[in-house]
C-alpha cells in the first residue's frame, strides 16, 4: 500500500464514506486537532510515568482514535463501521480524576503551567484537547455530533489538568498559584 494516493493534491480529502470536503472543512478541522491531541498524549506516555498512568494514556489514546472515526465519517452514514463511544468511557475518565483528586492538595486559586516538562507537556495536551472540544461543539452546531464526544473531550480536559497536578506532586514540582494584578 502506497502511502501518498495524490488525491488530495488539490486541497481537498475524503471523509469515510467517500464525500470530498475540502481540507478546511470544520470536520476535517475537528478530528485534525484530535490526531493533533493525540500525539501530544502520545509524548506524554514517552516519559517515565506509573504503569497506571500509562495505561489510562494508552486507554484514551484508543478513545481519540474512535473520535477521529466519528468525525471522519459523514453523520447517518450506515455503510461505514466505526467504533462507538459510550458512557463508561466518560466514567472510565472521571474514576481516574477523582483517584488522583484523593492525593492532591485542595487548589485555592489557578496555576501557573510549568515547573517540569512533563507537567508543562499535560498543560499543553489540555489546551489542545480544549481547542479540539470548541471546534467538536462549533461542528455540533452545524452537524450531527454524539454528545459523548463532547462530554469525553471536556472531561478529558479535567483529566490533564490533575493529571498535572499528580505529576507535580509526585515530582515535588511547586505549583506556582496566579496571583492576579488587581
Amino acid at each position: 500500500m502506497k502511502i501518498y494516493t495524490k488525491t488530495g493534491d488539490k486541497g481537498e480529502t475524503s471523509l469515510f464514506g467517500g464525500k470530498r470536503v475540502p481540507k478546511y472543512n470544520l470536520r476535517i478541522e475537528s478530528y485534525g486537532t484530535v490526531d493533533e491531541l493525540n500525539s501530544h498524549v502520545g509524548l506524554l506516555r514517552s516519559y517515565e510515568n506509573s504503569k497506571e498512568v500509562n495505561a489510562a494514556l494508552i486507554e484514551i489514546q484508543d478513545r481519540l482514535f474512535t473520535i477521529g472515526s466519528n468525525l471522519a465519517t459523514v453523520p447517518g452514514n450506515e455503510k461505514v463501521k466505526i467504533p462507538g463511544l459510550n458512557e463508561s468511557d466518560i466514567n472510565f475518565l472521571e474514576n481516574e480524576i477523582d483517584k488522583m483528586n484523593e492525593k492532591l492538595p485542595i487548589m485555592k486559586s489557578f496555576v501557573l503551567p510549568g515547573g517540569d516538562i512533563v507537567v508543562a507537556q499535560c498543560h499543553i495536551a489540555r489546551c489542545v484537547c480544549r481547542r479540539a472540544e470548541r471546534l467538536v461543539v462549533h461542528l455540533a452546531s452545524e452537524e450531527f455530533v454524539s454528545e459523548d464526544v463532547i462530554k469525553y473531550l471536556n472531561r478529558l480536559s479535567d483529566y490533564l489538568f490533575v493529571l498535572s497536578r499528580m505529576i507535580s506532586v509526585e515530582k515535588s514540582v511547586e505549583e506556582i498559584p496566579w496571583k492576579a494584578r488587581i
